[in-house]
């Protein structure tokens, strides 16, 4: 047996580093490497038995040519070269009679490394389809912070194991980002206080000291709340403030009064005297320290919210003190030079732009988009509105090529289905967005099957549509030595024959990375002109139809819908609802019960479980779960989910979301 060294490749914060046993060609079983300097060798369920995914019964093997209706997942097998024929001819004739923007790629972070992840981008770009705004996750939050910010980088995690106060923020940390509780542990042990914010009591609620039920979307008040007592409580930095921060005086007279602690329970529901001690906690703390999940800006509001949010440390002057500021996320992404796989020279002015989160509007309200190839992504089952989604994938005339390593909802719509990779089988360069750590991960078993790689397809397809341009005479390996050296633009230097052992590499942190401000001004700017409106304030939720607010959160057992191949993760309690018991009186509703929720977009059918966990007037869900794992085959969370995006960045809303809940049993 050889043990190699690895990289977590889902869209995790974390980028576990992995230790990979290998036996005869097949992975036996999958560790954590205790040399990460911040996984620290955990793993999370999901990872623990990676190679059950990877040599996984459902592995697709061969590429397959749709011979059912769509939808039906009736396929036949077909050739390599048949399945690139067919897609060479069908886009070359899409773009003789429609144009190149008739074809439009889908992709999203299936996986994260960035020869993979961004494989294919510069073939949609030399060929002029149209661009996919890829902004599905949390663009919102990380706008709000930059619109703040700057380009500032955010704290580093492990400086929170010197913190006295940990907030927990719209974070469902052991779900999301499990490996950051080495930390919270650290600082626990020294004394701190640990409190967390969210819409429901999630498995990392019961950890905290603390916990504070806040109404979906209402962040952004509880923030100037929290504002408004350290200002009445005299636990400002005032001398911080004059030296380093744009626009204070102006929100202290113009904005935070209103936001008194009345009124803040008035919108957030936070008690009164709950808003008072988590403010003053704040306040008195030597080095509070803030890490900022996504659920947050997942709202109409969700820029403004985290734009909110963003400027706490600044008031209490958090910046600088060894265990204090805030973490959104982390950027070890400009550790790299992403153009190199990117290309985004070939881009084209002009080019068409679909926004992801709309994927539904743009396949049924305009049939100009003729082709859909879709990878690392499934958009059937993970983008929002899924009937305005399977109602697009249905169309004959949208000719759609999924490059998946499962049958997932997706695929089962396309014409051509082509095998995939998995991790262990290519060869990539890896970052965390919420640590700063980089990594190579190589291959270290043969491709199953005839599955092949992102990049392995992009020169494919390179080659069957005649483009001759040398980039893709280049392996993964080539590109990966590329990215390596590419981390001179890093501010320290990087060890690069660390990274290019595939061990975990730290990047070093500038000492003055949180008292120098990357903004135009050289200040934090909790007052922006580039912006309308200047000044940060909270933006209220226009009220949607349905009597219950609706929250989908994180499941521990998968991730989006990754996982949902393992069959002992996901065999059960895939579509549970927590109800409050007030709200099961007002029902008459018993534990165990179906109910189904509706709003206009559609209905899907879920399990009572009747639990204090919520509160009253809302439900909540937790996973994004295949059709074949709902009851019925039917539909998922994503048919209540909108297509309406956020106030900056373009981002997704699946938690502004109100439903209507009707009993199975009447």
């Amino acid at each position: 047996m050889t043990q190699y060294r690895s990289v977590c490749p889902y869209d995790c914060p974390d980028a576990c580093g992995l230790l990979v046993n290998v036996e005869d060609g097949r992975v036996v079983s999958v560790k954590g490497d205790e040399t990460h300097p911040f996984t620290r060798g955990t793993m999370c369920p999901k990872m623990a038995h990676y190679e059950r995914t990877v040599h996984s019964p459902r592995r697709l093997m061969t590429p397959l040519k749709r011979t059912g209706p769509k939808g039906s997942g009736e396929f036949e097998p077909i050739s390599w070269d048949q399945a690139l024929a067919e897609i060479a001819d069908s886009w070359k004739k899409i773009i003789a009679e429609n144009g190149s923007e008739a074809i439009l790629p889908y992709s999203y972070a299936g996986t994260m490394g960035i020869v993979q992840h961004d494989a294919l981008h510069g073939l949609f770009y030399y060929l002029g389809a149209s661009e996919l705004d890829r902004t599905i996750c949390a663009p919102a939050k990380g706008q709000g912070y930059k619109d703040v910010m700057g380009g500032t980088l955010p704290t580093a995690p492990q400086e929170a194991g010197d913190s006295d106060a940990i907030f927990l923020w719209s974070i469902h940390m052991m779900a999301t980002n499990i490996h950051f509780k080495h930390d919270v542990d650290a600082a626990r042990a020294k004394g701190a206080v640990i409190w967390c914010i969210d819409t429901y009591r999630t498995k990392t609620a019961d950890l905290a000291d603390h916990f504070v039920a806040i109404r979906p979307g209402t962040d952004g008040a509880l923030a100037l709340g929290m504002m408004n007592v350290l200002v009445r409580d005299g636990l400002t930095d005032e001398a911080f403030l004059a030296e380093n921060v744009l626009g204070w005086e102006e929100l202290k007279e113009k904005v935070i009064p209103r936001y008194t602690p009345e009124e803040t329970e008035n919108i957030t529901g936070v008690p009164k005297a709950v808003v008072e001690e988590l403010a003053q906690a704040y306040g008195k703390a030597r080095a509070p320290f803030i890490r900022l999940g996504s659920g947050q800006s997942r709202y109409r509001n969700g820029a403004m919210t985290s734009r909110l949010i963003t400027c706490l440390p600044a008031v209490v002057g958090a910046w600088g003190k060894r265990g204090g500021g805030i973490l959104t996320s982390a950027g070890a992404s400009k550790a790299y030079d992403k153009d190199i796989v990117t290309r985004s020279d070939w881009k084209k002015k002009g080019t068409r732009q679909v926004n992801m989160c709309c994927i539904g509007q743009a396949l049924t309200e305009d049939d100009s988009i003729k082709s859909l190839f879709v990878y690392s992504s499934n958009p059937a089952c993970t983008a929002p509105d899924q009937n305005s989604v399977l109602k697009g994938l249905s169309r004959d005339d949208l000719f759609t090529v999924v490059h998946e390593r499962f049958m997932t909802d997706t695929a089962r719509y396309s014409d051509i289905v082509l095998p995939a990779t998995t991790s262990l089988e290519h060869d990539d360069a890896y970052y965390s967005y919420g640590n700063y750590t980089i990594q190579c991960g190589y291959a270290v078993i043969k491709p199953l099957g005839e599955s092949r790689s992102n990049w392995r397809l992009a020169c494919d397809l390179a080659k069957v549509l005649g483009i001759t341009d040398p980039f893709y005479d280049q392996s993964e390996r080539d590109l990966v030595d590329k990215l390596i050296t590419s981390t001179v633009k890093w501010p320290l230097p990087v060890d690069q024959d660390c990274l290019r052992s595939g061990r975990p590499t730290p990047l070093p942190m500038p000492e003055d990375y949180q008292t120098t401000f990357a903004t135009p001004s050289g200040k934090i700017e909790i007052r922006n002109d580039a912006l309308t409106p200047a000044l940060p304030d909270y933006i209220p939720l226009d009220p949607d139809e349905g009597k219950l607010a609706f929250v989908n959160g994180a499941d521990m057992r998968i991730l989006d819908s990754s996982f949902n191949e393992r069959d002992e993760l996901t065999a059960s309690h895939t579509m549970d609802l927590f109800v409050h018991p007030d709200d099961a009186d007002r029902y008459g509703l018993a534990d165990g019960e179906s109910v189904t929720l509706s709003n206009k977009r559609g209905q899907a059918d879920f399990t009572v479980r009747i639990s204090d966990r919520t509160v009253p007037g809302q439900v909540v869900s937790e996973g994004v779960w295949w059709r074949e794992r709902v009851k019925g085959g039917g539909a998922s969370v994503n048919v209540l989910t909108s297509q309406r995006l956020t106030d900056e960045g373009r981002g997704s809303t699946f938690y502004d979301v109100r439903v209507n809940l009707t009993s199975k049993n009447t």
